[in-house]
């Protein structure tokens, strides 16, 4: 999608709705969060959501952390 920046939320949406209603201006698709512009959404709220990602996918899947 070359009109969006498209982030891949692994574990998807579960538990985060709380996170997407504080975020900005975003779409989502099944584990896709779309957003037009970075200046659209608040990055501290990204972050949670992308760490969020990462704790999920190291409780749950073996990972090797760099």
């Amino acid at each position: 999608r070359k009109a969006n920046i498209v982030l891949y939320i692994l574990p998807g949406y579960t538990d985060i709705s709380d996170k997407l209603a504080r975020l900005g201006k975003h779409k989502i698709g099944k584990s896709c969060l779309y957003i037009n512009k970075l200046v659209d959404v608040d990055m501290d709220v990204l972050q949670e959501i992308v760490e969020f990602g990462l704790a999920h996918m190291r409780k749950n899947y073996q990972t090797s952390e760099k």
